[in-house]
């Protein structure tokens, strides 16, 4: 089992038990449920926040004696077929493990006393405390908040935790990243590749870009899409994560834009920092970054922006390869997305053994999506699931000699399927004509 929110941290497989909702058993060693604030002393990774944190400042923070979440629904009873309800007052929110932290905050895997589930809390360290780390987690919530989509993870609640610090509550996503299932594609592992067939990328890829869509039309940009973001679950499911850096299109400030520079859990190396989200002047993961993020042109990012940054991991995914792979540090990175072009002959590539070669039709639906102009690019995420539809669908523009046969195919098929009758009748006049030229040249041949 992985989970979501910072799924480089969390071990795929791994699996928790969590305690039912009449479970009280279950204390720290002084009898008392562990809460919330407790989760990080505990349990926290060493990256991870210190084991305690400064009284809140005025006019910052809300004082811990607001910070009190205990249970609301009574425990149910049966009684001999009658009913009892029974007051049961206990922290709502039990934590059960971390789950990652980030530059800004952390999240972790809780219990909610009240409906009993699971459920990610996702809060700020504890030794941050500036009036533009708040302001950057209080945007994220309210743009989060308000984007209700099947593939946009819901955020529950939000509190402040018994240290002060701001949290948000918000669905655990049970399932793996698209970036752990592409290490497993291109390690060759036959039973990923029995799953993750061309067509299933393609699926998968659909309902990334529906979420944008609905993103983009409420007028919110993400950032930061790449592989890691991007979850499926047990059932299917595709989940667009980590909307940390997202903002508004028509935003007049920019948080994440004027942040100090700092990376995600991009530790010491330089590929590290080339696949790490960032903010400051440049915002995103530089491996996925449009043209004009990687200029820092961060006025100009809007939703093509995320569209390209969509088409390099669809490459990615079809191909098991990232189209800069062979580029040593940021700056190579950088350079290059800024100045060179990217073709359909840079974009075809031959997969590790045993993977299949990606459908030219889609190499041309990518490098549709690749150009360095963004008004040359798809201009809506709708007009690319319009585009991928048609190519699923077997309507693909001509546009090389693969493309020509695949839809002369695709259309005779269509026939087929409108006119079986004449269709078969085509096909014993050929197969007249075949044997009647061959008993013909066998003549020809004998005189």
């Amino acid at each position: 089992m992985s989970t979501a929110p910072y799924s480089g941290h969390t071990a795929l497989g791994a699996t928790v038990d969590a305690p039912t909702l009449t479970d009280t058993s279950r204390s720290t060693p002084g009898g008392a449920p562990p809460t919330l604030a407790s989760a990080s002393k505990s349990e926290a990774p060493s990256t991870g926040s210190s084991a305690s944190s400064p009284p809140p400042r005025s006019g910052e923070f809300p004082t811990t004696s607001t910070a009190s979440r205990t249970t609301t629904l009574p425990r149910v009873e049966g009684d001999q077929g009658a009913l009892r309800l029974i007051s049961d007052v206990r922290e709502r929110y039990q934590p059960l493990k971390v789950l990652g932290a980030g530059g800004m905050g952390e999240v972790v895997l809780v219990h909610d006393n009240d409906i009993a589930r699971k459920v990610a809390v996702k809060r700020l360290l504890s030794d941050d405390h500036s009036p533009s780390t708040l302001a950057r987690f209080v945007d994220e919530i309210r743009t989060v908040g308000r984007l209700e989509h099947p593939s946009i993870v819901p955020i529950h609640d939000v509190g402040v935790d018994a240290d002060g610090r701001y949290y948000f509550v918000m669905k655990f996503v049970e399932g793996e990243t698209l970036e752990s299932i592409i290490t497993r594609l291109a390690a060759g592992d036959p039973a990923y590749l029995r799953k993750y067939t061309v067509e299933r990328r393609a699926e998968i890829f659909m309902a990334l870009l529906q979420a944008l869509a609905y993103a983009h039309a409420h007028g919110v940009v993400h950032r930061d899409v790449k592989p890691a973001n991007v979850m499926v679950g047990r059932y299917g499911e595709v989940m667009l994560m980590d909307w940390g850096i997202a903002k508004p299109i028509a935003a007049v400030r920019d948080l994440a834009a004027t942040a100090e520079v700092t990376l995600g859990e991009a530790g010491t190396s330089e590929r590290g920092r080339m696949y790490a989200t960032r903010v400051g002047a440049l915002v995103g993961t530089p491996a996925y970054m449009s043209p004009e993020q990687a200029r820092g042109d961060n006025d100009r990012i809007d939703a093509r922006s995320d569209l390209y940054s969509a088409a390099v991991l669809f490459h990615e995914f079809l191909t098991l390869r990232h189209y800069l792979e062979g580029k040593q540090t940021v700056d190579q990175m950088i350079t290059s997305i800024i100045a060179e072009e990217i073709t359909y002959l840079k974009l075809i590539a031959f997969p590790p053994a045993g993977a299949e070669r990606a459908p030219a039709e889609l190499v041309h639906f990518i490098s549709g999506a690749l150009v360095r102009d963004p008004a040359q690019r798809y201009q809506t995420a709708t007009e690319m699931v319009d585009a991928l539809q048609a190519i699923i669908e077997g309507r693909m523009n001509v546009q090389c000699h693969i493309t020509l046969q695949k839809r002369l195919l695709r259309e005779a098929a269509r026939f087929v399927d409108r006119h079986s009758f004449i269709a078969m009748l085509c096909l014993f006049g050929v197969l007249a004509a075949v044997i009647f030229s061959g008993i013909q040249l066998m003549r020809m041949v004998a005189a």
